[in-house]
C-alpha cells in the first residue's frame, strides 16, 4: 500500500466536472483579470468568514505582506510571531523593513505563546502574528488584550486554517486583518497559487485594494507604489467551486484526526491537543515521538508518506542570522521541530488506509 501525505489528484476527481465547468466558462467568456469571478468569489468569501472585506491577492505571502503595509508597518518596526511556520510569516515582515521578533510557542499545540508573547514587547513593537497552526486557532482572546493593552496590531495568520472557529468566529475575521492562503495544499487549494486579505475595517480594505492593484484604483493614474498582487478568474471560479465543499471537506478531516486519536494509544507519541471552544480543521495531523527518525524511515519502507514540519525553526534560519538568535533561545519551538512528524490528512483518506496506518505505528512502537 502507497498512501500520500495528501492526495491532491483524489480532491480533484471528486469535483472534476464541477471545476471543468467553471473553467470552461471562463474561458469562454474572455474575461480573465478582474472578472466577475473574483467579485463572487470575494463576496463568497467574506461571508464566510463573517468578513466585512475580502481582497484576493496572487498568493499568502503576499496577503501577509499587504496586510502588514495596511497597518503601517515598516522600517524600524518590531512584529512578534512565531519560529514554528512556514517561512512566509517572517519573511513579509522583513520584507516591508520591519524585524520579526520571535516567541516561543505552547508546547502543547504549537501555536505562539501569548505569556511569551508578552515579553518580548518592547516600544518598538507594531503588530503581533499569530499563527493559526496546523488548522487549530491560536488562543485569541489572550493576543487581542495584549494588542489593547499595548497599542498593537493583530494580523492573522490564516493560512493554514480556513474554515476553524475561535469561539464562534471564523478565524482571520478576529484581529485587525487576517491572510488566507490558496496553495495546492491547503484544505482550500487552488491548482497554483493565490490568497486573499480579510478585515472589518474599510481603510485597511481599501489601502491592501490599492496596493495590491499597482497603487492604482483608476487605470493608468496611480496613488501609491503598489504590487501586482492578483488572484486570477481561473483560479476564483475552481476556488468557488471548492469553497462548496470546504466545510463538508473539514468535517471529514475531524473525524480522521479522531479516529488516529481513538487508535494510537502506543506509548511514547504525543497526540495533537486541541484547546477549549476552537473547532480545529486539521489541515495537518501531527504526531510527537522521540525517535522521529527512525519511524519515519520505518513508515516510509511500508508505503507510509510522513512530513517533518519544520525541521529548522525560523530564529535558527540563515537568512535571519543577524538578528542574533541562537539554540536553546526558543526550546518549546526547537524541541517540536526535532520531533514532530505528519501523517497522511486529507479528506479522502480511506478507513482501510488508516487501519493500515495505525497498525504500522503501533507495531513499530510495540517493537522497541
Amino acid at each position: 500500500m502507497n498512501i500520500p501525505l495528501i492526495d491532491l489528484r483524489a480532491q480533484y476527481l471528486s469535483v472534476d466536472a464541477e471545476i471543468q465547468n467553471a473553467v470552461r466558462t471562463v474561458l469562454h467568456s474572455g474575461a480573465y483579470v478582474s472578472g466577475p469571478e473574483i467579485r463572487s468569489f470575494e463576496q463568497e468569501m467574506a461571508q464566510f468568514t463573517q468578513s466585512q472585506y475580502a481582497i484576493s491577492t496572487a498568493n499568502g505571502t503576499d496577503s501577509l505582506i499587504l496586510a502588514l503595509e495596511a497597518c503601517g508597518v515598516g522600517a524600524g518596526d518590531e512584529v512578534i510571531t512565531s519560529p514554528y511556520t512556514f517561512f512566509a510569516t517572517a519573511e513579509a515582515i522583513a520584507r516591508v523593513g520591519a524585524v520579526p521578533v520571535f516567541a516561543d510557542i505552547d508546547r502543547r499545540t504549537y501555536n505562539l505563546s501569548p505569556e511569551h508573547v508578552e515579553r518580548k514587547v518592547t516600544s518598538r513593537t507594531k503588530a503581533i502574528i499569530p499563527v493559526h497552526i496546523f488548522g487549530q486557532p491560536a488562543e485569541m482572546d489572550a493576543f487581542l488584550d495584549i494588542a489593547r493593552r499595548r497599542h498593537l496590531y493583530i494580523i492573522e495568520d490564516a493560512c493554514q486554517a480556513l474554515g476553524a472557529t475561535y469561539k464562534g468566529r471564523p478565524v482571520g475575521s478576529i484581529g485587525h486583518i487576517g491572510c488566507v492562503s490558496f496553495f495546492p495544499t491547503k484544505n482550500l487549494g487552488g491548482y497554483g497559487d493565490g490568497g486573499i486579505v480579510l478585515t472589518n475595517d474599510e481603510d485597511m480594505a481599501r489601502k491592501v485594494r490599492l496596493l495590491a492593484s499597482h497603487g492604482s484604483t483608476r487605470k493608468y493614474y496611480h496613488d501609491a507604489v503598489g504590487y501586482n498582487s492578483r488572484l486570477d478568474e481561473l483560479q476564483a471560479a475552481i476556488l468557488r467551486v471548492k469553497l462548496g465543499k470546504l466545510n463538508e471537506w473539514n468535517k471529514l478531516r475531524r473525524e480522521k484526526a479522531e479516529y488516529y486519536s481513538g487508535q494510537l494509544l502506543a506509548p511514547g507519541i504525543a497526540l495533537p491537543h486541541s484547546i477549549n471552544d476552537i473547532v480545529h480543521v486539521y489541515h495537518i495531523y501531527m504526531i510527537e515521538f522521540k525517535e522521529r527518525e527512525a519511524l519515519s524511515s520505518y513508515l516510509n519502507e511500508a508505503g507510509i508518506a510522513t512530513g517533518h514540519y519544520y525541521p529548522c525553526p525560523l530564529h535558527l534560519q540563515k537568512a535571519f542570522v543577524d538578528l542574533g538568535y541562537k539554540s536553546g533561545d526558543l526550546p518549546a519551538a526547537e524541541a517540536a521541530s526535532e520531533r514532530a512528524i505528519a501523517l497522511p490528512m486529507f479528506p479522502e483518506l480511506t478507513m482501510e488506509q488508516q487501519q493500515y496506518i495505525v497498525s504500522r505505528i503501533n507495531k513499530f512502537i510495540e517493537s522497541q
